[in-house]
């Protein structure tokens, strides 16, 4: 097997014996149009079969027609349902509820919002995905990859809210080439084309796209797998290529978001050193090497 062949095959054996021996009688993934729901969507339909899967598709004012498109595109590839719920309404009626608390630290602030209410979608979007899981009996499946989790790239009780977590030790670029595999392994496009070559965005405000934020993944998975599997020291890290700025903020990030991370579901192991059972740093350490 392929090293692609093989660590999808571990995710599709470790996603249905957690389903189906904690007694869940199917999934739910919400699936936004990307390629981080897209693999987990194609995981559990061969886990535990297309009938058991069922996609949630939550569109808000920012959502592209392309995200729409692809995710609908994926269901019918795969042959899962798929139900859409705005959460658009649910977001205003939540705006204007916190409009008199928020009004003085808006006035502090040159800009209408900020990660609150980029925050506040994504937590709503959670709560829907466990609302049908409360109601069916459907596990949520979270779909943050290993890149996002180490940086702290997730909402807490938003994308990170679910019973089990598919991909956290898949790296973004991974996830990229296990699709491909996917693909080719079906001889079509069974995760649609675009969601390969998109640029990935969380759609959670106007023209965002993950590089706002971070480096571009190719950049970014390397430094993160020297720091967090290889246990390379600051200085090491230089020389991968990120520079000196850009390497401290990438540290930072994984070091602040310890916190996260404990709470976040577990999920297959796939690589030298996951988080949770192998990499133990504790939540408050003021101690940085860099």
């Amino acid at each position: 097997m392929s090293r692609e062949e093989e660590i999808y095959k571990a995710l599709v054996l470790g996603t249905s014996d957690y389903v189906r021996k904690n007694g869940f009688s199917g999934v739910i993934i919400g699936l936004s149009g990307g390629v981080d729901s897209s693999l987990v969507a194609a995981i559990a339909v061969d886990g535990i079969g297309k009938e058991n899967v069922t996609g949630l598709f939550m569109p808000s004012k920012y959502t592209s027609t392309e995200s729409m498109e692809d995710a609908f595109l994926l269901a019918k590839n795969l042959g899962i349902n798929i139900i859409e719920i705005s959460i658009a309404g649910i977001m205003d009626e939540y705006l204007k509820m916190l409009q008199e608390s928020f009004r003085a630290k808006e006035k502090q602030s040159s800009s209408a919002g900020n990660t609150t209410e980029e925050n506040l979608q994504a937590r709503i979007r959670g709560n829907l995905l466990m609302a049908f899981s409360n109601k069916f009996g459907w596990m949520v499946l979270t779909t943050g990859n290993k890149s996002e989790m180490s940086v702290g790239y997730a909402t807490l009780y938003g994308d990170m809210a679910g019973g089990f977590a598919v991909i956290k030790d898949v790296p973004k670029t991974l996830v990229y080439d296990i699709c491909g595999w996917r693909n080719s392994a079906a001889g079509r496009a069974l995760i649609p084309d675009r969601v390969l070559w998109k640029e990935p965005t969380a759609e959670l405000r106007p023209d965002q796209k993950d590089t706002d934020t971070l480096p571009p993944y190719p950049v970014l998975d390397p430094i993160l797998k020297a720091y967090v599997e290889d246990e390379m020291s600051y200085e090491e890290i230089l020389g991968i290529g990120c520079g000196k700025e850009c390497t401290k903020k990438v540290l930072g990030m994984v070091d602040r978001s310890e916190y996260k991370r404990r709470q976040a579901p577990p999920g297959v192991k796939i690589t030298a050193r996951a988080f949770g059972r192998d990499r133990r740093f504790p939540i408050t350490n003021k101690y940085r090497s860099y």
